[in-house]
């Protein structure tokens, strides 16, 4: 543990050095995520104009979900989004072989490896928007499930990098570009919206196939509701069966992949 430890504190300093060198793409990316960010509050606040109450909750209540999967989204573009578009490259260039030589997990390295140092502020301002909301929030908020809350965010990053390994590993069989990366992508603003606006077969599918529910609608959930305790084990019921899910498709894919030399 201590030595991967050590080699992520690594890719930091490489990721910090290297984010230096492109100070336009820098701030771009800030402007670009603020702007994303104030879109998310407009759209449903144009909503609540309508309406008081949407998928049960209330226009503070909406914002703790909004401010929950704006941080995920944060987090995940900081820490695994440019992992995860290099990895189907590796994959179709043959360059997979150069890792896994390596005396360290493959899968960890090339997850965890470039650190978007360039998204880090915004990771920062999805942090404030969030601690904003837990503050101004009307009605008090219990600590401890508000610890357990920020546990669940990580938890729904985690979650949400998992399925989109998924569709990404399907290049070891498809050879494509970027196997089905880009409708991951457009199937993911499931996220964005609370899990209580679908009905039936569609949103067990979004709770555990799919399990977009539960990164960010289920922690608003569970943070803002009364009895809400069931959904913890949901959660890392879930999260636990994707985790080893990818382990599968992981090895079964590198028995499929045809490396440089072959």
């Amino acid at each position: 543990m201590r030595r991967y430890l050590r080699l992520y504190a690594h890719f930091l300093r490489f990721s910090f050095s290297k984010a230096m060198e492109f100070r336009i793409d820098f701030f771009f990316r800030v402007v670009m995520d603020i702007f994303f960010y104030a879109v998310q509050f407009a759209f449903f606040h144009i909503i609540y104009l309508h309406t008081p109450i949407l998928a049960g909750w209330d226009l503070e209540q909406m914002r703790v979900f909004i401010v929950s999967y704006i941080f995920i989204d944060a987090l995940h573009m900081t820490v695994f989004s440019t992992n995860c578009w290099w990895l189907p490259i590796y994959i179709n260039r043959g360059d997979l072989d150069y890792y896994l030589v390596k005396p360290v997990s493959t899968l960890f390295f090339l997850s965890l490896k470039d650190f978007a140092a360039n998204s880090f502020l915004n990771l920062l301002i999805a942090a404030g928007l969030l601690g904003w909301a837990l503050v101004n929030y009307p009605h008090p908020l219990d600590p401890f499930k508000i610890g357990i809350f920020i546990l669940l965010l990580f938890n729904g990053t985690f979650l949400f990098f998992l399925l989109n390994l998924i569709f990404l590993l399907a290049v070891f069989w498809t050879q494509s570009p970027r196997g089905f990366g880009d409708l991951f992508f457009s199937v993911s603003h499931v996220m964005e919206r609370p899990d209580r606006i679908y009905r039936g077969p569609i949103r067990k599918v979004f709770i555990f196939l799919l399990p977009f529910a539960l990164m960010a609608s289920f922690p608003a959930r569970f943070l803002l509701e009364e009895n809400q305790w069931h959904l913890l084990g949901v959660i890392f019921g879930v999260t636990t069966c994707f985790f080893l899910l990818v382990q599968v498709i992981w090895r079964l894919g590198l028995r499929s992949y045809s490396s440089a030399s072959s």
